[in-house]
């Protein structure tokens, strides 16, 4: 089995490698993150899988064309699309404006959709090419949205635009590719237990740990859900949220310590 992983150098991409790496499997991963990314793949050799790294950016397209051409090999069976960045508000301004930093907002949407979108799009192209297997599937591939997508949220406005543009993207593209062999699955989950999400500065309900967060995103994967949600209360309340009047929600969201100048890092 042949499986690509963006973002494995941490949090959900490294915990996905680890938990697929084993004998018979070849796991081609890709960071920017050097250092990081082979400490995954070393673990993953460990364990007795194939990991072949690749340090690059995913906002290099024709790099990621490249890197997918030759990590598909005969056959690409898998691809886990992780990588991604996360950030909130500046401290306000000395006038009084808070607003996220400009080139904050292009890097966002820069590495959050249109990196991913640079790995889609030479994913697709591999399976293309590929036979359907026995459960009539040429690939399946995994995308890292988040619940901020489903929401309207003062304290991270490209996060959120960035995630809400990738699950709608990858949902209205499921059921086109499905009937073609490809199966797409989103995956909209709250908080999770990683470095990235460490760096906040505020209280994170339904924290879920790397582990747990892993298995629902597998076995929603395998089982070729279109959108994987968890935890489901927060994904609940977050869509009922956006079906209120904005100026309603406002209200509620501009008490949150998230929503304020500096409640979030920004990088």
């Amino acid at each position: 089995m042949n499986i690509l992983i963006t973002g494995a150098a941490s949090g959900i991409g490294r915990g996905l490698a680890l938990k697929l790496a084993r004998p018979g499997v070849s796991l081609q991963l890709c960071d920017h993150a050097a250092d990081g990314l082979m400490e995954t793949a070393r673990q993953c050799d460990e364990q007795g899988a194939r990991a072949v790294p690749a340090v690059l950016d995913t906002r290099n397209r024709q790099g990621m064309a490249d890197w997918v051409a030759t990590a598909s090999g005969e056959r690409l069976d898998m691809a886990f699309l992780c990588a991604g960045i996360t950030g909130g508000l500046p401290p306000e301004a000395d006038d009084g404006l808070v607003l996220e930093r400009e080139e904050r907002v292009w890097e966002m949407l820069d590495t959050n959709l249109t990196g991913t979108l640079n790995t889609f799009f030479p994913v697709v192209a591999a399976m293309r090419r590929q036979q359907r297997n026995g459960e009539n599937l040429r690939g399946r591939i995994c995308v890292m949205a988040s619940v901020a997508g489903f929401v309207c949220y003062p304290g991270t406005p490209s996060y959120s635009a960035s995630k809400a543009a990738l699950d709608r993207f990858i949902v209205a593209n499921a059921a086109h590719l499905q009937r073609f062999g490809i199966s797409l699955t989103s995956v909209c989950c709250g908080f999770v237990d990683t470095a990235m999400v460490k760096q906040n500065r505020f209280p994170m309900p339904g924290l879920v740990s790397t582990e747990e967060a892993v298995r629902r995103i597998l076995r929603g994967t395998l089982r070729q859900t279109r959108r994987v949600i968890f935890p489901s209360w927060l994904v609940m309340g977050s869509r009922l949220m956006d079906l209120l009047p904005p100026r309603l929600a406002e209200r509620y969201y501009m008490t949150q310590p998230s929503a304020q100048p500096a409640g979030m890092p920004d990088f």
